[in-house]
């Protein structure tokens, strides 16, 4: 039975809507109110603050800590310097994303992994006949993420100004109102946003004292489904939704290459052995078959039909996850599996993966738009990802 995070007591407190969403055993807010749209403003024009506990969190210790880092992820974890973040994937023998997430130099010859998935077992044998210990530490740590373009003004007046200088992908420890935290810029948003970290003892208290901070700024608590469509905007790609982790697929077809993945830059193959190397070489060698990529639907062909139908047009407010076919010509030559209409762009956009020869910037395909049970196609224009990427978010 799904259970609440640290933060529950304060979520469930302000959980109007009584719409909640199981995450990997945990129930957490679909949205709070009952206009989810109104929490993904507050990401993009001030404030929200997300909970993101249910993340699994793993510390690595030991002689051999780096070296495993190194051995399991496909970025090349000897250049991260302490108090540094990676994002990468990671990959089993035969070059197949068994997930992504993000790797943490603590310093010390420490190390932290965080996960969507539960990766303990995979990291405990990838260990085997190493001096390196992996701890499951998910259920000590609490953690939120503090979004949108006024989050550095609140963390400023909240920690006396210790994040100022804090840089992309970087973490600090500090105090916040005498809880200590580890704070990184990171998030999953696309935006300016920062991620806090505390022992799952002092979460209520480091929820108070943000929302303290926050007042004067317009600070909203924002569920799953503000954080979806913002995601879709930053072109992140999301595991069981946009592919499934290779531990979890049935059948070829659903597992991911991290070239397929169209995450090319994370994947260093000159740096050495790692595990799935051999399997990338190959594929990079004869070629990748498919690419994920954002498609930008023509929403003028869209409107048509409805009108044709007499119906008022209804763009997806609400992102929605499922496999759309898309085609060129007679061929379907790929699927389409997450996509909303942005409220800031004013774009219908979608995360589809498609044939290689149709990934290039420019190339135009179409995609399935069912109205009234009828099956129709409208023209999808593969566009650079991320469809949103304001100058805030790295400066």
């Amino acid at each position: 039975m799904p259970r609440g995070t640290p933060f529950h007591s304060r979520t469930s407190a302000l959980c109007e809507s009584y719409a909640w969403r199981n995450w990997s055993g945990y129930v957490c807010a679909s949205s709070y109110s009952l206009v989810p749209e109104m929490e993904y403003h507050a990401i993009r024009n001030s404030a929200a603050l997300i909970d993101v506990s249910p993340l699994f969190k793993y510390r690595i210790t030991g002689a051999d800590a780096a070296r495993l880092v190194n051995r399991v992820v496909t970025r090349d974890a000897r250049g991260c310097k302490t108090g540094q973040i990676l994002y990468t994937p990671w990959c089993d023998d035969h070059g197949k994303t068994v997930d992504d997430g993000t790797v943490w130099n603590l310093g010390d010859g420490a190390w932290r992994m965080t996960s969507a998935e539960s990766n303990f077992r995979w990291l405990e044998e990838s260990a085997f006949g190493m001096d390196a210990q992996v701890e499951d530490v998910s259920e000590d740590i609490a953690a939120l993420a503090l979004q949108g373009p006024l989050s550095k003004a609140i963390l400023q007046a909240a920690c006396d100004g210790a994040v100022d200088k804090l840089r992309f992908y970087r973490f600090i420890k500090t105090k916040l109102d005498g809880v200590p935290v580890t704070i990184s810029r990171t998030g999953y948003t696309g935006d300016l946003g920062y991620e806090i970290w505390t022992d799952a003892g002092k979460a209520e208290k480091l929820w108070d004292a943000i929302t303290g901070h926050g007042k004067g700024y317009g600070l909203t608590p924002a569920g799953l489904l503000a954080l979806d469509i913002s995601r879709i905007e930053a072109g992140f790609i999301l595991a069981e939704v946009d592919y499934t982790p290779s531990r979890k697929a049935l059948i070829e077809s659903q597992s991911y290459s991290p070239f397929e993945l169209s995450l090319d830059w994370t994947v260093s193959l000159a740096k050495g052995p790692f595990t799935g190397r051999k399997a990338l070489v190959e594929e990079q060698r004869r070629g990748t078959p498919r690419r994920i990529v954002g498609l930008e639907v023509d929403w003028s062909v869209v409107e048509r039909y409805y009108q044709k139908m007499g119906l008022s047009p209804e763009p997806p407010h609400l992102a929605w996850r499922s496999k759309i076919p898309v085609y060129a010509g007679l061929r379907q030559i790929g699927i389409a599996t997450s996509g909303v209409w942005s409220p800031l762009l004013k774009r219908y956009i979608v995360l589809a993966t498609v044939e290689s020869p149709f990934a290039q910037v420019g190339s135009v395909v179409e995609i399935e738009v069912t109205l009234e049970g009828e099956r129709k196609r409208a023209p999808a224009t593969v566009v650079k990802r991320p469809f949103f990427d304001p100058p805030r978010k790295k400066a």
